[in-house]
C-alpha cells in the first residue's frame, strides 16, 4: 500500500514567517497528535495559527481521502513570505521610519504512515 498525502494552506497570515519557522521545525516528522499536543503548550501566537493548520489537514485527509487520522505523520510545514504592508511611523526631528508588517503562506502536508 502506497502512502497518500495531504495537504492544507493557509494564506495571507500576519505573522512573520521567519516567526511561523521557528515553531515548525520543533513538530516536523512527529505524528499528528503527539504534534498538537505539544503545540497546545507552545506560548507563541504560531503556535496556535499552526495547530489550526493541521487540524485542518487532518479533516481534509480524513474527508476526502478517507485515511485513518491515527496513521498521520507531519511530513513538511513551510512558511512563505505573503505581501507585505509598508507603514510609517513618525520619529524625532520630523523624519519617519518604515515599518514592515509581513505575512505568510502557511503549508502543512501530511503523509500516512506505512502500516507494517
Amino acid at each position: 500500500m502506497s502512502s497518500q498525502e495531504v495537504k492544507a494552506v493557509l494564506r495571507y497570515v500576519r505573522i512573520s514567517p521567519l516567526k511561523v519557522r521557528k515553531i515548525s521545525g520543533a513538530i516536523k516528522g512527529k505524528p499528528v497528535q503527539s504534534g498538537l499536543d505539544a503545540l497546545k503548550f507552545m506560548p507563541q501566537k504560531s503556535a496556535a495559527i499552526l495547530s489550526k493548520v493541521i487540524q485542518s489537514a487532518v479533516a481534509n485527509a480524513d474527508n476526502n481521502h478517507g485515511i485513518d487520522v491515527d496513521s498521520l505523520v507531519i511530513q513538511n510545514i513551510t512558511a512563505d513570505q505573503g505581501p507585505v504592508l509598508k507603514r510609517f511611523m513618525a520619529r524625532a526631528r520630523g523624519r519617519g521610519t518604515r515599518i514592515l508588517k509581513r505575512s505568510s503562506h502557511i503549508t502543512v502536508t501530511l503523509q500516512e504512515k506505512a502500516v507494517s
